[in-house]
């Protein structure tokens, strides 16, 4: 009883999580737009305008500056530390926010895995092997709901759950004044 009590815990477990084969990181560089997400903390704060923004920062490094308007309808930013986890295929990245005098310690980088990404680099997904986190970005604000409901199915394919994502809110007025952290 015991022996398939584990075979059915064990059968529980998603896949592991495949990326795609290959990110050019000078085609995935530029300004992305959030379209949608799993809620998470280190977001509770965002309404909407969610832009992320990659830099190349020499090799196997780059900045990520996360920008969103907040509750108060200014907008805040906070910039990231990013390294390439993977660089047969640049699909798997490290993220740390936290301070860099600490970036020695492995539990302050975030797995940040490109798991679909579209040919011209119009779109992109994210999520963690543990899908616990994921992200849609777009080169542009908006997406046909088409190609989002899309994306939806094949995330769920992967072991996301589609109702947990919500859509991000683009081109909300603000308030005068913004802020970086």
């Amino acid at each position: 009883m015991i022996t398939s009590l584990s075979a059915f815990a064990q059968s529980k477990k998603p896949v592991e999580l495949a990326t795609v084969a290959n990110v050019d990181l000078n085609r995935y560089q530029g300004k992305w737009y959030e379209i949608a997400r799993y809620p998470n903390k280190f977001q509770n704060q965002c309404v909407g305008n969610v832009t992320a923004t990659y830099t190349l920062k020499g090799e196997g490094k780059l900045e990520v500056f996360n920008q969103c308007m907040g509750k108060d309808g200014k907008l805040s930013g906070a910039k990231a530390a990013g390294k390439i986890a993977d660089k047969a295929t640049n699909a798997k990245l490290k993220v740390r926010f936290a301070p860099a005098f600490i970036s020695f310690l492995s539990f302050v980088w975030a797995d940040y895995w490109v798991i679909e990404l579209a040919d011209d680099y119009t779109y992109a997904v994210v999520g963690t092997p543990d899908r616990d986190y994921f992200w849609i970005l777009s080169r542009e604000a908006e997406m046909k709901e088409p190609l989002y409901n899309d994306i939806l199915r094949r995330a769920a394919s992967k072991g996301f759950d589609p109702k947990r994502v919500i859509k991000t809110p683009q081109g909300l007025a603000s308030v005068n004044g913004s802020s970086v952290n």
